[in-house]
């Protein structure tokens, strides 16, 4: 029997948490340094970036985005106007010093209020597990889900531990799989 999204949350977060618990700190800074060729392949030049900042258990996207902005890509993160707000993204032009980041609603850093509010033509996200035919399982927020929905267009890339990678997930119809996903061992996709 198939478990329900919320017993597989709680069970990914967990092996999640201990995977990078268990990873050394040298480790930790190599990994995710820079998009794999196969995936820098699929950005057309001049693609907007959506990326998001990593909670102390996901799969880092710093680094990606000082690459993709030293590579003359424009950037966009997550925002929120309240916590019970729709998601939009907006731009952010310091990714390495951050200056241009806020407290969000949710207690994570997003651009502040007179941040551009941009569509991006690609976007990086964050996932609790996924599959080899990019199913993925989300926060359980729905935000990106319903952002996507009405940004069908928009190319989409999962970054994840190699340790989320799950045989099934339960799917639903507003479930919308990935393009690609990306581990520190190997590339999924594109689908």
């Amino acid at each position: 029997m198939m478990k329900t999204k919320s017993q597989l949350r709680t069970e990914l977060r967990n092996l999640r948490r201990q995977h990078v618990d268990a990873l050394p700190d040298a480790m930790r800074g190599l990994v995710f340094r820079r998009p794999p060729r196969p995936l820098l392949d699929l950005i057309p030049a001049g693609s907007t970036i959506g990326l998001y900042r990593a909670n102390a258990d996901e799969a880092p996207a710093t680094h990606y985005a000082g690459f993709f902005h030293e590579n003359g890509h424009r950037l966009a993160l997550p925002r929120f106007a309240a916590r019970d707000s729709a998601m939009e993204f907006a731009s952010h032009i310091d990714p390495f010093a951050e200056t241009d980041l806020v407290e969000g609603p949710f207690g994570l850093m997003q651009p502040g209020p007179a941040a551009e509010k941009i569509v991006p033509d690609v976007l990086v996200m964050p996932l609790i597990g996924f599959t080899e035919r990019g199913e993925r399982l989300g926060q359980g927020g729905g935000h990106y889900d319903r952002w996507l929905e009405q940004h069908p267009e928009t190319r989409t890339i999962g970054l994840a531990w190699d340790c989320q990678l799950v045989d099934e997930l339960p799917v639903e119809a507003h479930d919308r799989p990935l393009d690609l996903v990306v581990t520190p061992t190997r590339m999924y996709g594109p689908f």
